[in-house]
């Protein structure tokens, strides 16, 4: 009988197979990952699926009993359009609904709104009255359907229209299925559509939390939602920790305000990202399990069902490429599997197209089939946890509850998650792994295939779809005017004062800002004058943007072509006499700015003097930043398909300005397609996804008239 090896001769092997290379890998997170694992790194028993802490599974029998729920989440343009998307994918095997909204609505503006022109219909479905509502959902059985809808600033009408056209159908509220994401403190950190400051905003989570619970049992109150922090740029660890201790604040925020935490506790839900790091993001979902029974605990619940972390799941958009977009197919797939093999209770799986446009119905049957076909061809819904009692993922989840628990205990530190967010150090923690994110992709450290390894000589152009923004802001402004020309004006202008009223009154059960809404609704007031209602009291919130330093340039210390283009720029700031001076812009109500503020950071550790815009601009709003500024370039992100509105818009603004010697740049989520309507237009410039940030910088440096030598060529001077 041979002896058993050792571990230490099978170190000597490995050694002798790699000549000595050290196979321990670094991940973003500052985790060490060993190339072995053996039951000595196995600290903690997971225990079984179904009992705490649910390390294995919220149910005993998981997949095996019933598989998670097939989840897509879109909108387009019009509730019409919408209702007709949904109607196709139910029908192809889609089991539950999720709606995106558009950029307006999610901002609490109606479409006829001046700030909105740009947004209205672009990155989702656009809901400005009860009508839209009862067309989202025409022919949808709101007693049978489950619903998640993910919305926070104006979770207010939103759910207060979801109720009522639940009511004309005839279906009780008690009865209504689904989930509201309501999740405002993200808002805050990464994704950035809040309408209220955090205090007020939280007052309607603990409304929302109080009426629910008394009124739609069925009914989750909030997603508390980590996708948008990844998406962001934050590491899982970030996101795990952020994640739980937003939910502990909630939690905290509805016992204050008079709740049982075992009345409402049970009804809370989270939504996770699922990216490329396949075995972190198993481990993931199972250490967030473990936490949130640890922190229910400790915050005094009782019933297990309390402690229980249940979770929505989405394929990563950031992972998606808009350069040899086919491989985007693989990578949703990858996260498909994390996402199953980590237990989630539902998913979205992104489709092919997403980096740059909407999907097509061509791209979302991929994406959705994808999920069908792990569940009914693979076999991998037949046993419960399949990777339980695996060396790596028990110790991986064990690294993840370690690292992500010290870091709520610093939140927890500081009075919670509230307070953290208004001193900012959680979201200058995302932008800073951002930032060093986008340096590791430019300088290819981290390898994304299509994109810095394996690029495709040409790339095929792939059909997108696109959507009329005029056309459908004209449809929905003709609607508002029929619905205000046909409601009870007394009677809506009573009911929304009753809302003023309540807004600027204590919480309490009379003041419940959702029953208040709900006769909004009922009386047929729209978004916009429900939210404007309560901003006479609560006011509108804004940020300005504070681009972190040093941390894009870290990595490059010694490069040579990051040498050559900090040499340009100070060539430029010879030439001007003073640094060469971009304005970053974020015109419309998109509110994602990671990219923004990676161009920000990696363009001001090259030198350029850069002013980061407000978020929310318009067009009239860039222009005068820029003149006050006196800039050079303004680069305007764009994520929500508002470029082709309110890009040209800004050029023609600043040729009646008599600065046409201002260049302007264009960089986010732009379909190779529009690129030559946008130059037609005066764009100078243009850098979509994957572009390398140094590159483009020295791309910028030749548009103020230096000669950058190209990349691979040292500059003899």
């Amino acid at each position: 009988m041979t002896d058993k090896p050792t571990l230490d001769q099978w170190a000597a092997a490995a050694d002798k197979e790699v000549k000595g290379k050290d196979l321990t890998w670094q991940t973003p997170e500052g985790i060490a990952v060993k190339p072995l694992y053996t039951a000595d790194d196995v600290t903690v028993d997971p225990g079984l699926p179904g009992f705490a802490p649910f390390t294995r599974g919220v149910k005993a029998s998981m997949y095996a009993g019933r598989p998670w729920t097939i989840r897509q989440y879109a909108g387009f343009s019009t509730a019409e359009a919408s209702n007709a998307f949904y109607h196709r994918n139910l029908k192809a095997g889609q089991k539950g609904l999720s709606v995106a909204f558009d950029l307006a609505t999610h901002r609490g503006y109606d479409s006829d709104h001046p700030r909105v022109t740009g947004d209205v219909g672009k990155a989702g479905v656009a809901i400005d009255t009860l009508d839209d509502m009862k067309i989202l959902f025409d022919g949808i059985p709101l007693d049978k359907m489950s619903v998640s809808m993910t919305m926070n600033g104006a979770v207010i009408p939103i759910l207060a229209f979801f109720i009522v056209a639940g009511e004309e159908q005839g279906v009780d509220r008690k009865l209504l299925d689904g989930t509201i994401q309501n999740d405002i403190l993200k808002e805050f950190m990464v994704r950035n559509t809040y309408i209220y400051p955090p205090e007020p905003s939280m007052r309607i989570i603990s409304d929302i939390f109080g009426y629910t619970s008394r009124e739609m049992p069925k009914f989750n109150s909030i997603s508390i939602s980590g996708y948008h922090m990844q998406e962001a740029g934050a590491t899982q660890v970030q996101e795990l920790a952020f994640t739980i201790a937003d939910g502990m604040e909630y939690v905290k925020y509805g016992v204050a305000s008079g709740l049982d935490i075992d009345k409402f506790a049970g009804r809370l839900s989270f939504f996770f990202a699922i990216g490329m790091n396949f075995f972190m993001e198993i481990a993931k979902l199972r250490a967030a399990r473990v936490l949130w029974h640890r922190a229910m605990t400790e915050l005094g619940a009782k019933d297990e069902r309390s402690k229980m972390l249940r979770t929505h799941c989405q394929t990563s958009g950031v992972s998606l490429t808009e350069q040899d977009p086919y491989n985007n197919v693989m990578r949703t797939t990858i996260e498909a599997m994390a996402a199953m093999l980590g237990g989630t209770q539902s998913l979205h799986t992104n489709a092919l197209d997403e980096a740059i446009a909407l999907p097509t119905d061509f791209s979302a049957r991929i994406a959705r089939n994808t999920q069908i076909v792990i569940q009914e061809e693979t076999g991998m819904c037949n046993v419960v946890d399949p990777l339980g009692g695996s060396y790596y993922v028990e110790a991986l989840t064990q690294q993840l509850v370690d690292e992500a628990w010290a870091i709520i205990e610093k939140v927890q530190a500081d009075g919670g998650m509230a307070k953290a967010v208004a001193a900012g150090w959680p979201k200058a923690m995302i932008e800073t792994a951002a930032a060093a994110r986008q340096a590791r992709v430019d300088r290819g450290d981290d390898v994304i295939v299509g994109v810095n390894k394996y690029r495709l000589a040409t790339e095929d152009l792939l059909e997108t779809l696109d959507i009329d923004n005029a056309a459908v802001r004209e449809g929905q402004i003709a609607r508002i005017n029929k619905v205000k020309a046909e409601r009870d004006s007394a009677a809506c202008e009573a009911a929304l004062q009753a809302l003023r009223d309540g807004a600027a009154a204590p919480a309490s059960l009379e003041n419940n800002l959702l029953a208040l809404a709900v006769e909004c609704a009922r009386a047929r007031a729209t978004l916009g004058e429900i939210s404007a209602a309560m901003e006479e009291s609560f006011h509108r919130y804004g940020t300005q943007p504070t681009p972190v330093k040093g941390v894009y340039a870290a990595p490059y210390a010694g490069d040579s072509r990051w040498q050559q283009v900090l040499d340009g720029v100070q060539a430029v700031e010879r030439r001007l006499g003073r640094k060469p001076k971009l304005l970053v812009a974020k015109m419309g109500q998109d509110g994602h700015d990671r990219g923004a503020n990676v161009i920000a950071s990696a363009f001001g550790d090259l030198g350029f003097d850069i002013v980061s815009g407000p978020l929310f601009q318009t067009p009239d709003e860039t222009v005068v930043l820029a003149l006050q500024n006196d800039v050079d370039v303004v680069g305007a992100s764009s994520l929500a398909a508002g470029h082709k509105t309110l890009i040209p818009d800004l050029i023609a603004k600043l040729r009646e300005a008599g600065r046409t010697d201002i260049k302007v740049i264009a960089g986010g989520v732009i379909p190779a397609k529009d690129y030559d309507f946008l130059r037609d237009a005066g764009v100078q410039g243009i850098y979509g996804p994957g572009t390398n940030v140094v590159e483009a910088a020295a791309d910028v440096l030749r548009l103020l008239g230096h000669n950058m030598p190209p990349a691979g060529i040292e500059d003899a001077a």
